[in-house]
């Protein structure tokens, strides 16, 4: 009888453990990634991606989760029709070659109940390097429309462009690229 008790206690405790865990979706129309490179020292270049895609598993009591955003490399957009051509050339990410990109983060960092950034890798150009994604804001609420959580926050990054082969230009056109993230995700 104290078996079954203790068996009983155990597996309603890893059951209450797994309800913490939560999917969402990524919401492409409150999704943005940004990158902002200096142009010659001088003006800042600007860009976004318009299709992503991707899931985010996150366990609040637990302060764990994953995850994995895409992009569409194809679907960069400047404003400038012979920039993004050239964005997509092989000097900057193949997109013919390479047609997506992926950030997979597993290791989240909280700071009291706040989460405080996410760690991964991100592959550009079938190259992964690690990348940690600082969140200035984050915040979980019941979307009154939907009548279901969302998750969302911004969160940004610097990285060092050439670490995934993308050098054309350097040192002219500085290495460093600033990736800024608006993204909010749905309870599923």
């Amino acid at each position: 009888m104290k078996k079954a008790l203790l068996l009983t206690a155990l597996l309603a405790a890893v059951g209450a453990a797994q309800a913490q865990s939560a999917t969402y979706a990524v919401d492409p129309s409150h999704t943005t990634v940004f990158f902002e490179a200096k142009h010659f020292g001088t003006s800042t270049n600007r860009g976004r991606w318009d299709k992503k895609e991707g899931t985010i598993t996150l366990d609040k009591a637990a302060k764990t989760g994953k995850v994995e955003v895409t992009l569409d490399m194809n679907s960069i957009s400047s404003g400038v029709g012979p920039f993004d051509g050239h964005l997509k050339s092989k000097d900057f990410f193949a997109a013919a070659e390479f047609p997506t990109a992926k950030f997979v983060g597993d290791k989240f960092t909280f700071n009291g109940d706040k989460l405080a950034s996410v760690a991964g890798e991100l592959t550009l150009r079938g190259k992964a390097n690690p990348v940690t994604l600082t969140a200035t804001s984050f915040n979980c609420y019941e979307n009154p429309m939907l009548k279901r959580e969302v998750c969302g926050g911004d969160f940004e990054t610097t990285i060092q462009r050439s670490q995934w082969g993308v050098s054309y230009g350097v040192p002219g056109i500085p290495d460093n690229v600033r990736i800024v993230i608006q993204v909010e995700a749905v309870k599923q």
